[in-house]
């Protein structure tokens, strides 16, 4: 594996295939919330629904946009610390989701975007914030 193996705070090592500059100097999200890579100075992404060109920005909106496709919340006494949805009761798909929406990242969007690709897609901050775009 090539690039750079940094270790963060708690003694986890990381690997940064692209190093750049700002990789190593940006050590917190510059947009809390947003689902930020893991990789320090990473570009944030956040989850689109793309019949909208809606960003969702809290577990409220992408509740109601699952629910209108078909998803339903799946209450599990033995994971209380995930939100889950399923489709129905014939099909394999979840979605697993932290409670937190602080702490949902990318992996969780793509996960949605693989299940849902017509209706969601995942973007960099910038393409969705950018007033010009």
């Amino acid at each position: 594996m090539s690039g750079v193996w940094i270790f963060d705070k708690n003694g986890v090592a990381h690997l940064i295939k692209n190093p750049t500059r700002e990789s190593f100097e940006l050590k917190q999200p510059t947009y809390p919330g947003t689902g930020t890579a893991t990789a320090p100075g990473a570009r944030p992404r956040v989850l689109v629904y793309l019949p909208e060109n809606e960003m969702i920005s809290s577990y409220e909106e992408l509740e109601r946009r699952l629910i209108e496709l078909g998803w339903t919340r799946f209450n599990n006494p033995m994971k209380s610390d995930l939100l889950q949805f399923h489709k129905s009761d014939d099909s394999a798909h979840l979605i697993s989701l932290p409670k937190s929406f602080a702490n949902f990242k990318s992996l969780h969007m793509y996960d949605i975007v693989v299940k849902n690709p017509s209706f969601f897609e995942v973007r960099d901050i910038d393409e969705v914030c950018d007033p010009l775009v």
